[in-house]
């Protein structure tokens, strides 16, 4: 599956130019952000770990051998890019247990930067935000539009496409989603279950956003939208004076579209009928995650970029360092800059 089929429009008119990302692990830098005071003392060990062209679930199963614990004793945030060099936190169950010895696990794709106790397990969705450090190589583009694109992506953000990523090499993820959607079963494999009933939710978000960006609507609120703040879970209904609340302009607050799950679409008018219309488009798969209990969620359809910086540190190297919310792709951005030449899957 290609991108176009996966993703959607461009907001902007299409990229400025092309380079290539990752070339290596260093050019795709990713910190996680994470707001907790940590005790200093409790029955889980939390570690600040350093990988390098390596998954999160390999990691943990690395962490899990190394301190002679169950897998399910290793908790983290989120998952972070294999193709990357990233920096997150992890969480070791280990009641009434010293600190294991874990110096086997230093080499070059694992290091473990930072330790401490705290009171609590380390749960999924915890950190605040991901910083990222993004460097584009081989960089063809006229430098004067890049730079003007820039300070209109800083200033208006980017739709928040799900990335490529999430569906897997040449959409294999979507493709099995769409295979267990046809026979009406669940994976039985935990992990496999998780990946094909989010790219299954992604690729319905994605189409709805779609639809957005193509009649200009993606990045203001409209009557029977559903408003999202920023780094909030929950929404409320948007009329007449929704619309013209002074955070919208501000990229605090945004239109958002739906994580599909069990029931109708909870927008209204318009709205709820465009989105009820991708579903039904895509029936097998809207069947199957209600079937599935999936709980109708919402994810917000406008992506504002914190701190967003850039220079040139030669003249075919475009350096990018930006913050964006949890669950939000780097390469929406990127996308919106430039194509990414010969790379269609990261």
């Amino acid at each position: 599956m290609t991108e176009q089929e996966l993703l959607g429009p461009w907001a902007y008119g299409g990229p400025c130019g092309s380079a290539v990302l990752k070339e290596t692990a260093e050019d795709f830098q990713v910190d996680e952000v994470l707001d907790i005071p940590l005790a200093g003392e409790g029955e889980h060990l939390w570690l600040w770990v350093e990988k390098r062209n390596l998954n999160t679930e390999e990691a943990a199963r690395q962490i899990a051998r190394a301190a002679r614990v169950p897998l399910r004793a290793v908790s983290y945030a989120g998952l972070k890019d294999r193709q990357a060099l990233t920096r997150q936190w992890f969480s070791l169950h280990l009641p009434g247990k010293a600190d294991p010895d874990l110096s086997s696990l230093q080499s070059e794709t694992l290091r473990i930067l930072e330790q401490t106790r705290h009171l609590r397990k380390l749960q999924r969705g915890a950190h605040s935000a991901n910083g990222f450090r993004l460097r584009l190589r081989h960089l063809q583009a006229d430098i004067a539009a890049l730079d003007e694109r820039l300070e209109r992506v800083r200033q208006s953000g980017v739709p928040n496409y799900f990335g490529m990523q999430r569906f897997g090499f040449s959409g294999s993820n979507l493709i099995r989603a769409q295979e267990f959607a046809q026979a009406g079963v669940l994976p039985e494999q935990r992990n496999l279950r998780s990946r094909s009933l989010s790219a299954a939710r992604s690729y319905l978000f994605n189409h709805v956003l779609a639809g957005r960006v193509a009649d200009g609507s993606w990045d203001r609120a409209t009557v029977g939208d559903l408003l999202v703040f920023t780094d909030s879970r929950s929404f409320f209904p948007a009329g007449e004076p929704e619309c013209q609340d002074p955070r919208l302009a501000a990229l605090d607050l945004h239109p958002s579209g739906p994580l599909w799950g069990d029931g109708p679409s909870p927008a209204a008018g318009a709205v709820q009928s465009a989105e009820q219309a991708v579903a039904d488009k895509a029936r097998q798969l809207s069947d199957w995650l209600s079937s599935a209990g999936m709980k109708h969620e919402r994810r917000i359809l406008r992506l504002p970029i914190s701190g967003l910086s850039w220079h040139y540190p030669e003249p075919e190297i475009l350096q990018l360092e930006f913050v964006l919310p949890t669950g939000c792709f780097a390469t929406a951005v990127v996308r919106e800059l430039v194509s990414l030449a010969g790379q269609t899957d990261i």
